[in-house]
């Protein structure tokens, strides 16, 4: 479309060598017709995206993860929500054995912490490598804070680092967040 028939609005953008409008994204194009009173009668074109972007998680924000995977040195994770916001895209993270806890950082043990399924609340420390955010649960609100024990039910915590199944009386290692009441 040229552009002295057209005004680039969201999503489009006027080309300076051939003023020429053209979509900056792939999407549905909308037309939109100038208010009455505005001195440039010209209609504005808006592409918007095929889909709607959901939130993406950057460094400084508080996430909620599933855990999926336990190894020695860290955990996988999977982020659910961004803030308030749920995902919608997969987006993985990894909680290093350094960033578990801020004290004795070394006496960290991984399967002690967390088990896969764990619901854990952590800090986006940073981008990471290309396939994962790096998470930290190393502050006293930050890390499980919903667990299935062995026989299914939901675990109760009972101290920083137990959470017991109501059912069995069972009690099982995790960094537990503390959680506001």
């Amino acid at each position: 479309m040229i552009s002295s028939d057209v005004k680039a609005g969201r999503g489009a953008y006027t080309a300076p060598h051939n003023d020429t409008v053209y979509a900056s994204l792939t999407g549905f194009r909308c037309t939109i017709p100038p208010p009455p009173d505005s001195p440039d009668q010209r209609p504005t074109v808006e592409v918007t995206g095929h889909k709607a972007h959901g939130p993406v998680p950057q460094p400084g924000s508080v996430v909620i993860a599933r855990v999926t995977k336990v190894m020695a040195r860290s955990a996988s994770a999977d982020i659910m929500c961004v803030g308030p916001k749920s995902v919608r895209e997969k987006f993985t993270g990894i909680i290093r054995q350094q960033d578990v806890r801020a004290t004795e950082i070394d006496k960290v043990d991984m399967h002690l912490s967390f088990h896969p399924g764990d619901i854990v609340r952590a800090h986006v420390l940073s981008l990471g490598d290309a396939r994962a955010y790096f998470l930290s649960t190393a502050k006293n609100e930050l890390g499980v804070v919903s667990a299935q024990s062995t026989a299914g039910a939901t675990m109760v915590p009972v101290s920083w680092t137990e959470m017991q199944c109501p059912l069995t009386g069972q009690i099982e290692q995790r960094k537990v967040a503390k959680v506001a009441s």
